[in-house]
Parts: C-alpha cells; sequence; structure tokens
C-alpha cells in the first residue's frame, strides 16, 4: 500500500473542513458505504487499519459488513489517513467511476447511491452536492416506491370490499336457505328427542324389573351358598373323624407288627447262638476246597496270549483284542505316536494325544484291564502340561531314549508269565517284545476297536 505524500493529509483535511455535510448520509448512502469499505480490508495489512476496526480483519466482507458496519463507516468519516488508503482501493476497483468523479463529470447511467458512496470515499470537489442529490434521490425513489405499493394496496383493498359485498349479497340468502333446514332439522329432532325420552321411560321400568330379578336370585344364591357352607363343614368334621381313625388302626397294626418283629428277631438270635455254640463244640475246620475242585480241567482264566493266538481268529479281528484283555491282569502297551500316525496323521500332535487318550480311557472301563501309553518325548520342544485320563498310564521317553526301547523296558520289567499286548505296527518293536514274552498286536487292531468304542 503506497502511503500518500505528506502533503496530501493537510489539503485532503483542508478539502474536508471546505466541504461537510450538514446532515447525516442517507441509510442507503451508508450501507454502499460500509461495503466498499468490507471490500476494500482485502488488500489492507492488520497495521493500515485502525486500531478498533483490527479484530475484523479476519471476517469474511459479509460478516465484517454485518458486524463491524457502524464502527467502519465512523472510521472512514473521522480517520482520513485510513479514508486515503479505502479511497486508493476504490479507485483500483472501480477506475472508470472514480476518473469520472474527480473529472467533475459522473456518469449519469450509474446508480446515485454507488456514485454518493464513491463520492463519500473519494472526496472529489463538490462530493457533498452528489451526496445530498444521491439522498434526494434516493428518498424520491423510495416515496414513490411508496406511493406504488399504496396504490397496490388501494386497489387490493377495493377489489376485496367489492367481494365482500358480493359474498354478503349471495351468502344472505344461503344463510336464509340454511335458516329454513335447520329449523327442519330442529323439529324432526324434536320428535326424535320426544319418541327417545318415552324408550328410555320404558327403558328405566324394565331395568327395574331386571334388577328386582337379579335381587331374588341373589339371595336365592346366597341362601344356597350357606347351605353349600354348612355342608362343607359337616363333610369335614367327618373326614377328620375318618382321618383320625385310620390313623389308630395304622398305629395299631404298626404296635402289633413290631411286637410279632421282635418275637421272630429273638427267636432267629437264638439259633443263631445255638449254631456257632455248636460249629465252636465240634471245632470244624473252614472248607476252602469244593468236591468240583478235584476234577482235571482246564479253567477259562488259566489261559495265556499263546493260548488265544492259536484260535481260528483274525490278526484284524477286533474280537482278538478283547480276548487279549479279558485274560487276568492283563497290560496294554501302547506305542502312542505310532498308533495315531496310522489313524490320524493330518492332526496336530497335542489332538492326536488326546484323541487316542480318550479312546484308551473308555477302553480301559469296559476291560478294566492296566493300560500304559508311551510317546516319544524326542518330539517335544516343551514340557507337556496333560492330566492323564483315568485307568490310562501315560509316559514320555527320556532325552535319548526312544518310546521303543522305553516299550521294550516296559515288557522287561513285568513278571514272566503275566499278559501283556503291545500296540505298535513297527516290526523292530513287535520283534523284540515277542522275544520278551509279550504278544504284539497292529496298530490297525487298536483303532477298530476303539472306534467300535466311541
Amino acid at each position: 500500500m503506497v502511503e500518500p505524500a505528506s502533503g496530501a493529509e493537510p489539503a485532503d483535511a483542508a478539502g474536508d473542513a471546505a466541504e461537510a455535510l450538514d446532515h447525516p448520509l442517507p441509510e442507503g448512502v451508508r450501507r454502499r458505504v460500509v461495503a466498499l469499505v468490507s471490500d476494500a480490508f482485502g488488500g489492507l495489512t492488520v497495521a493500515d487499519l485502525p486500531a478498533q476496526l483490527r479484530q475484523y480483519a479476519r471476517f469474511t466482507p459479509t460478516r465484517r459488513a454485518k458486524f463491524a458496519g457502524n464502527a467502519m463507516a465512523a472510521a472512514v468519516e473521522t480517520d482520513a489517513v485510513f479514508r486515503s488508503r479505502v479511497a486508493e482501493k476504490v479507485r483500483e476497483a472501480q477506475a472508470d467511476l472514480a476518473a469520472a468523479l474527480e473529472a467533475g463529470a459522473p456518469p449519469a447511467a450509474a446508480d446515485p447511491l454507488d456514485v454518493a458512496a464513491a463520492a463519500f470515499v473519494l472526496r472529489p470537489a463538490g462530493w457533498v452536492k452528489l451526496v445530498a442529490a444521491a439522498g434526494e434521490e434516493a428518498q424520491r425513489a423510495d416515496a414513490e416506491r411508496v406511493g406504488e405499493e399504496t396504490r397496490r394496496e388501494l386497489e387490493r383493498l377495493r377489489e376485496e370490499l367489492a367481494h365482500a359485498r358480493e359474498l354478503q349479497r349471495t351468502g344472505g340468502e344461503q344463510v336464509r336457505g340454511e335458516l329454513d333446514a335447520a329449523r327442519k332439522e330442529a323439529e324432526s329432532l324434536q320428535r326424535k328427542l320426544r319418541s327417545a325420552l318415552s324408550d328410555v321411560k320404558r327403558g328405566d321400568a324394565a331395568l327395574r324389573k331386571v334388577n328386582a330379578e337379579i335381587d331374588g336370585i341373589r339371595g336365592d344364591a346366597a341362601a344356597r351358598v350357606a347351605a353349600a357352607e354348612s355342608e362343607t363343614r359337616r363333610l369335614k368334621a367327618r373326614l377328620a373323624e375318618v382321618e383320625t381313625a385310620l390313623e389308630t388302626s395304622r398305629r395299631a397294626t404298626r404296635e402289633g407288627r413290631s411286637i410279632e418283629d421282635m418275637r421272630l428277631r429273638l427267636l432267629l438270635d437264638t439259633v443263631l447262638d445255638a449254631a456257632q455254640g455248636l460249629r465252636r463244640e465240634l471245632a470244624l475246620p473252614p472248607v476252602n476246597t469244593r468236591p468240583a475242585d478235584t476234577v482235571d480241567a482246564v479253567e477259562p482264566g488259566r489261559m495265556t496270549p499263546k493260548d488265544i493266538a492259536a484260535r481260528a481268529l483274525s490278526e484284524t479281528d477286533p474280537a482278538l483284542l478283547d480276548q487279549l484283555l479279558a485274560l487276568p491282569q492283563a497290560h496294554l502297551v501302547v506305542d502312542g505316536y505310532n498308533v495315531t500316525k496310522t489313524g490320524y496323521p493330518t492332526m496336530p500332535l497335542e489332538k492326536q494325544r488326546l484323541r487316542l487318550l480318550g479312546g484308551l480311557s473308555m477302553l480301559a472301563a469296559q476291560t478294566g484291564a492296566e493300560m500304559t501309553c508311551v510317546f516319544d518325548g524326542a518330539e517335544l520342544a516343551a514340557p507337556v502340561l496333560l492330566a492323564p485320563p483315568r485307568g490310562v498310564r501315560v509316559l514320555f521317553s527320556k532325552a535319548g531314549v526312544t518310546a521303543d526301547e522305553l516299550i521294550r523296558q516296559l515288557v522287561r520289567a513285568e513278571p514272566p508269565g503275566r499278559p501283556v499286548v503291545v500296540v505298535s505296527t513297527d516290526r523292530e518293536v513287535a520283534d523284540g517284545v515277542a522275544k520278551a514274552g509279550a504278544r504284539p498286536v497292529t496298530s490297525a487292531l487298536l483303532l477298530k476297536r476303539l472306534s467300535r468304542v466311541s
């Protein structure tokens, strides 16, 4: 922003002193002045603004004109420096209008309010006359507008008056017709009212008759209820007497039975005491052998795994495993991962173990045989947190010891003659335990048996 020359301010001030308004700005001119100042804000810095207008520097032109209109009008009127800065912006924005005003020849086709507002800011020679002429023109235009509006309003009122008179004329005839119709309807309603009153009287008489009948029925019902309550009390008293007699009879029966039971128990104790005295007197030894025990034969419980192997059962028949586990004190040793990787190899190891141990637990509950399941500990990354199921012993081989070796140790630890069944498809394991006296079976045989359990 170019500051005015040092001699410009005194000249401008002198011009202002020579020409001054003797009355307030017309309202229309004032609004245009505020709009010019608001638009000029965008090209000024905060330092260029008067102190009272700096708080509105960031407002939009519309909000600035709304909230700071009075302050901007006062600043343009009293602050010559600020007015000269706004005038520079007006000259830039409206160069033709500013040149015409400063030349003393305002354009005839321009809006008088715009001409007056620009003259108020630029302050050319004769600006007071331009502002006054714009005010008079605005007043004249307002008066013409008001007169035109008054004339239109008067015309509208005349039309409404004529319409009201026409309505009054036609409405009177309509009202008289409606009045006659209402009078006839009132007479008809009076006749209906008299008929309704007569019906109400007849209804009251019928209602009184019905109420009398209801009172009679209520009295009869009350008498019947009283009689029924009396009969109920009599029956309850009779029932109490019968229950008392029944309880007395039951008590007498129990007392008689107790006496008979006591006599019978006394007689039985006497016989038992006599028999015990006779046994002591004869000093008979206890009998442990029965006559049938003296006959030479093979008992079912005396069979061995080799006896069962000699029977005509297939190696894949689950009944073979049932017969082996039915032997007295049978011990089933299972090669865990050999069975799970044969039956369900795609499952994770943890789920393989849980599925196998669940089936062995149910098999142990059915057969009562001792069961031990062995897993290879070399495949574990960390100790397994596992709660062994009921009836199944779970073992993991130590570091450096395979599950096959642990199974052979379990078989060698059993006493000779005890039935031991080892489940493994590993040929080396099967041959090793067979030499130690155990009976090997395949993993497929156990899987078939467990599928029958589930």
